[in-house]
């Protein structure tokens, strides 16, 4: 995927508006943001070690699909920010706190991080999502469409509690 096709898909709907990450489109998000009161945050782990680099790949395919699922059935509710990258090697705990507080500037009642890297369920950060990671390169479209909603199916409870709160 070329960053502009994956820049293009990261956007925010509401009925028919879509609004894409960038600065012409932001207005009309900013005129919808009383109805947009979540933010969805994917965090992919890029493994820079050879032997790893294809679990890493095939981790951030399936969370890509999964978060990009979640904002279209969630139109008008959800926000999805292009994902935050880091390495093995970065420190977690001082991503953690830095990506949150700047990410608290922009107001949203509820912020969600979306991960498969399991280390996330051990930071200071509130609201991760942690789903293992499920293999999608060699599914076909209606078995990788089935497998994401089933995912959906297991993350929707905890957006509906936070929702409800």
């Amino acid at each position: 995927m070329t960053p502009s096709i994956l820049m293009e898909s990261f956007s925010l709907c509401r009925g028919d508006i879509v609004v894409n990450w960038n600065a012409k489109d932001m207005d009309t998000y900013m005129q919808q943001k009383e109805y947009i009161d979540t933010l969805l945050v994917p965090l992919l782990k890029l493994e820079t070690n050879p032997e790893n680099m294809k679990s890493s790949s095939s981790s951030t395919e399936f969370l890509l699909h999964l978060s990009t699922f979640m904002e279209n059935q969630f139109k008008g509710r959800i926000m999805l920010l292009p994902p935050f990258s880091y390495t093995q090697s970065m420190d977690l705990e001082i991503f953690a706190e830095t990506l949150q507080q700047d990410i608290n500037l922009m107001d949203f009642k509820h912020v969600f991080y979306l991960t498969t890297d399991s280390n996330w369920t051990l930071s200071k950060l509130e609201d991760v999502i942690w789903l293992p990671s499920i293999p999608m390169e060699s599914m076909d479209k209606q078995l990788r469409q089935k497998i994401i909603e089933d995912q959906l199916r297991q993350v929707l409870p905890i957006l509906t509690k936070k929702w409800s709160d």
